[in-house]
């Protein structure tokens, strides 16, 4: 069934949908009007959630189910809130992975550098995935197999010129550990270009259109990575941890791991980063 909605347009344009219809509802409307009180810290200063957060969340967990019956969501604010949920990544039904607001911080600040992710899976496969920034008119949609997508326009990321700097986009270092900012230490050679980013959707998105070379991270949370991860694949790029395997959305990786235009790249920013 799974494989027949892939080859559907209208179950992914529904879909597609539902992830405008979120932001539209939910996001857009908070967006540089938030208020003091809708606005919370969960593990730190730097670790934001908002009003707009979970109501997406709410908003994307009831149309994204009844679209699919039997299928069950994976995201960020709810297992927060119940940490046990996070094992159907694992499980044997459909799991939508969902970020309602990646890039919170941006969001709060009023910058439009933050977007909704979601990718559709199954037993660890990524199937579809929705990279959406609404504050910019960007929807990019990948299907296993079929593709990646921005706003209609095939997105094909091609390889780095010869001898050209490459562009790594990493986690902010207010969000890193001192062991995380080692693993990423050796990144800081010649050639290399690392940048902190805000949004891990919308960094995996300009891997996607050839903007930057590579994205490097040390953590694993589906919801940051599942949507960028079948972003870059289906646009030609490729995906390695430091162990030389692809990384893998249901956990279990060796970390750091990078996504990259294309092979060489992400064998070559691999082979820089270190073990946590």
């Amino acid at each position: 069934m799974i494989d027949e909605l892939l080859h559907d347009t209208g179950f992914l344009s529904a879909a597609e949908d539902a992830v405008r219809a979120a932001a539209a509802a939910e996001v857009m409307p908070r967006w540089r009007q938030l208020a003091a009180h809708e606005v919370d810290e969960k593990s730190g200063p730097h670790d934001l959630v908002t009003v707009a957060d979970r109501q997406a969340e709410i908003h994307l967990t009831r149309s994204l189910t009844a679209l699919l019956p039997g299928s069950v969501v994976v995201g960020e604010e709810g297992v927060h809130a119940d940490p046990s949920l996070y094992a159907a990544v694992r499980g044997d039904a459909p799991v939508w992975i969902v970020d309602p607001v990646d890039g919170t911080r941006q969001f709060v600040h009023g910058d439009p550098g933050f977007c909704v992710l979601v990718a559709l899976a199954r037993h660890g496969e990524l199937l579809a995935s929705w990279t959406y920034a609404p504050a910019t008119g960007e929807m990019a949609v990948a299907v296993r197999g079929g593709g990646a997508r921005l706003n209609g326009a095939a997105l094909r990321a091609g390889a780095p010129e010869p001898g050209a700097t490459i562009r790594v986009a990493t986690a902010h270092p207010d969000y890193t550990t001192p062991a995380q900012k080692e693993a990423l230490a050796g990144l800081a050679v010649e050639g290399v270009d690392p940048q902190p980013c805000g949004s891990a959707g919308l960094a995996y998105l300009a891997v996607a259109r050839g903007d930057s070379e590579a994205v490097a991270f040390t953590w694993e949370y589906a919801w940051d990575h599942a949507a960028g991860i079948l972003l870059v694949t289906e646009a030609g790029g490729a995906h390695r941890t430091i162990a030389g395997d692809p990384f893998r959305v249901t956990g279990d990786n060796t970390l750091p791991f990078t996504a990259a235009r294309d092979e060489a790249t992400a064998r070559r920013v691999a082979s820089l980063l270190r073990a946590q």
